[in-house]
């Protein structure tokens, strides 16, 4: 018996975005990414697991280690390509990390720590940042995967549309 049922050809990934507000707790990003695990299996995307959940681990962790409140991973189809997924984390500090400015600076080879954004960026078929100074404060992290284009295709665009 189907549980979900399979959407049309070009409907995009799936209908709707998930979204998960996880407290400043170190399981937190262990359970967001059974969610996406689930979610994605049960939209019949299971080859798409591993690489959003790479992604959506590094922004997770991100979040929970340099922030002290709490987070929220939202899941849903790109904008630009909705076969694709996105992960999207989004918390209460305004300032875009420097790894994650497009053209910014490539990790240290050297460093003992510092690489998740930029394994973000080199994973993401596509990715970017906002910054929300009009009152809702914080800021969004995404990252796309699964579609036919490479890391930087191109700025993406929506913030709106997953806030």
């Amino acid at each position: 018996m189907t549980t979900v049922s399979p959407l049309p050809a070009g409907s995009g990934l799936f209908p709707g975005t998930y979204a998960l507000q996880l407290p400043h707790d170190p399981r937190a990003p262990g359970i967001a990414r059974a969610l996406l695990r689930m979610v994605l299996e049960a939209h019949g995307r299971a080859e798409l697991v591993e690489p959003a959940e790479l992604l959506s681990s590094e922004l997770l962790t991100n979040a929970h280690l340099h922030t002290t409140g709490p987070y929220t991973l939202r899941l849903g189809p790109g904008v630009a390509d909705p076969g694709r997924v996105r992960v999207a984390v989004w918390d209460g500090d305004p300032k875009i990390p420097p790894g994650f400015e497009r053209g910014g600076p490539r990790a240290d080879a050297c460093a003992e720590g510092g690489r998740g954004l930029f394994l973000v960026r080199a994973y993401a078929d596509d990715w970017g940042a906002y910054s929300f100074p009009d009152g809702r404060g914080g800021k969004l992290l995404w990252a796309e995967c699964g579609g036919a284009g490479r890391p930087g295709s191109g700025a993406g665009s929506g913030a709106d549309l997953y806030w």
